[in-house]
């Protein structure tokens, strides 16, 4: 089952009153339906929404829509169940706003439909449910979209999912538009605008998961340069030692700067840091990492001069 697809299911089993699954069916037959003089044609190829909206035009209108199962024909090879309803359609459309008192189609729903929290909450689920897609964040990148089909309604779902600040993008596709949202915590806002819980919980695991892994990544990254930065400091060092004893040899310079060439040839590839601790260690002395900076500094000045 796809996330999308998990998403929905745990959302048909929030608990609605009476506005609630008015606003959410509005939503739903608004964006996943085909209407026409004598019937509303709903279609989906999920078994529980089928079941789920059945069961709403029941309650709400005492209506049994006639359910036509098909197989779909797409690759998947699926099924598809077909809800049509023949009665008391002006009574339902007009209820859920879809037309007005003269039975013309309605773009933009009334107020009513929308005004209270609640109701514009359970208008967001169906219209996810009708036409909502959210990548899984385990396996893609971060992208909820709906598609719609009609510029002003989009521009009004755009409205609607910023009024909770979820930041929406609109574009113009082929077909229609495309309201989207790449946010990640925009994302999981709205899970929680859906009452998907679940979905919420799982959505913010794989978000913490990808971030911690992303910063070990940067730190690791970090880490190696710094690795490189050392290793070729030290080489550019070695460079300059051996410039000094080809030339004029090590027994030339003062004893001090010879110890610190003797052991940075020695040991290539450590810090200074570490440098300063071994010489300390096997020359029974104390040399301190900026001290040892000042005898390298010294020792690049003297090869510089023996290259003029």
């Amino acid at each position: 089952m796809s996330f999308s697809m998990k998403v929905k299911s745990e959302i048909i089993e929030v608990y609605s009153d009476k506005t609630e699954k008015i606003s959410l069916l509005s939503a739903y037959i608004r964006n996943n339906a085909v209407i026409t003089k004598d019937s509303i044609l709903i279609n989906t190829e999920n078994i529980e929404i089928s079941k789920y909206i059945f069961n709403l035009l029941n309650e709400l209108y005492s209506v049994a829509p006639i359910i036509t199962i098909r197989k779909s024909f797409n690759f998947k090879k699926s099924l598809s169940y077909l809800l049509r309803i023949t009665n008391k359609l002006n009574l339902i459309l007009k209820d859920l706003s879809l037309i007005n008192s003269d039975g013309y189609f309605i773009n933009i729903p009334r107020e009513y439909i929308y005004e209270d929290d609640e109701d514009k909450k359970a208008y967001l689920r169906g219209l996810f449910l009708a036409t909502g897609s959210i990548n899984d964040p385990k396996t893609s990148r971060y992208h909820l979209e709906f598609f719609i089909d009609d510029y002003e309604y989009a521009l009004f779902i755009c409205e609607l999912l910023d009024d909770y600040s979820l930041n929406s993008k609109l574009i113009e596709r082929n077909n229609g538009f495309m309201v989207y949202i790449k946010e990640s915590e925009k994302i999981s806002d709205f899970l929680k605008i859906l009452k998907s819980f679940n979905a919420v919980l799982y959505y913010e695991d794989i978000k913490a998961y990808r971030e911690q892994k992303n910063l070990i990544n940067r730190l690791n990254n970090c880490e190696q340069a710094n690795v490189e930065k050392t290793i070729n400091s030290a080489l550019e060092q070695v460079k300059y030692i051996e410039l000094i004893e080809n030339t004029i040899g090590l027994d030339a310079i003062d004893e001090k700067l010879r110890e610190a060439a003797i052991y940075r040839k020695k040991y290539r590839e450590v810090s200074l840091s570490e440098l300063s601790k071994i010489i300390s260690l096997e020359c029974d002395t104390n040399i301190t990492k900026s001290g040892l900076n000042h005898r390298m500094r010294k020792l690049k000045e003297i090869a510089e001069s023996l290259k003029k």
